[in-house]
Order: structure tokens, then sequence, then C-alpha cells
């Protein structure tokens, strides 16, 4: 780990070209201030990890800026390729397409209109074919209903005289009838 501070060694020993005074005794107060300074570092070392949490802490987000922003900078030139694609490649060939297909299709639906405007034609000369003949029947049948209804009266009159014959008849038959029958009854 890098804390940043110096090492000194723990002990009355002098550190290494520190002067070349040697700590005698730990009474004096120039030994308290050196013990009190190293335990103050060793303090810093084994339990004060500010410094070196700050340190990793830096890093990471150095670290994470750095790939997020070479992740997004990957992501923005494969949209450019894609787009670039595109532009040069996909949509040169479906605009030929589209123009081979369309002139095509262009020339099956007029001749799909046409067809639909024949069937159509054909259609109405049927329905007026059939109108006709039925009003002509209906004129037909009106004439006849006519006829019958003018005959009407004359049938009636000529069966109204046959059944009034026809009664005469049956009452000359019966007169005779009672005639023949009273003969018979003097007897």
């Amino acid at each position: 780990m890098s804390g940043g501070g110096t090492e000194t060694p723990v002990g009355c020993e002098a550190a290494p070209g520190g002067g070349g005074k040697k700590r005698d005794s730990l009474g004096t107060a120039g030994s308290a201030h050196l013990i009190i300074k190293d335990l103050g570092e060793i303090h810093s070392r084994l339990l004060d990890h500010r410094p070196v949490i700050q340190g990793e802490t830096r890093y990471f987000v150095k670290e994470f800026e750095e790939k997020r922003g070479l992740r997004e900078m990957r992501v923005l030139q494969n949209l450019k390729n894609m787009i670039h694609e595109a532009n040069e490649h996909t949509l040169p060939r479906c605009r030929d397409t589209v123009r081979d297909n369309l002139s095509q299709v262009l020339q099956r639906l007029q001749a799909a209109n046409e067809s639909v405007y024949r069937l159509q034609q054909r259609e109405q000369e049927r329905k007026k074919i059939h109108s006709d003949h039925l009003i002509a029947s209906e004129r037909q049948h009106k004439l006849q209903w006519d006829d019958f209804m003018k005959e009407q009266p004359n049938k009636r009159a000529e069966v109204d005289e046959e059944h009034r014959k026809a009664m005469e008849r049956l009452k000359e038959q019966y007169a005779e009838m009672e005639k023949d029958l009273a003969k018979f009854s003097t007897f």
C-alpha cells in the first residue's frame, strides 16, 4: 500500500541519515515526541485508511469514466457505421428495387383496374338485360291481367245466363215431376 507518509523505525534507534543522534532513554522530552510521532504514523497506517481509500476511489472513477467514454465512443462509431452503410448501400438498393418493382406493380394495377372495369360493364349489361326482361314480363302480365279483367263481366254474364237457364230447366223438371207425382197420388 502506498500511504504517502515517511517510515521511521520503531524503538530507540535513530533513522538512517537522520543526523546521527541516538535515542538513549525513553524518559526525555525529545524521545516522547518521537514516540508520539511514531504512534501517530502507526495509527495512521493501521487504522486510518482514508488516504488509501481516496486514492483507490479516484483511480476507480478515472478508470470507470475512461471505460464508459470508450464504450460510448464505440457505440457512437457503430451507429455512424450503420448509418453510413444504410446511406451508401441499403437505401440505394431499396430505391432501385422500388423503382423496378413499382413500374411492374403499376402495370399490374392498371391491368387489374381494366379487368374490374370490364367486369363491371358486363355486370351492368346483365343487370340491364335482366331488368328490361322483368319490365317486359311485368308489362305482359299487366296486359294479360287487364284482358282477364275485361273478359270477366262477359264471362260472368255467360255464367249467370247458364245458371238462369239451368234453374229454369230444373224448375220445369221439378214441375213435371210434381205433375207425375200428382198422377200417382190419385191412385
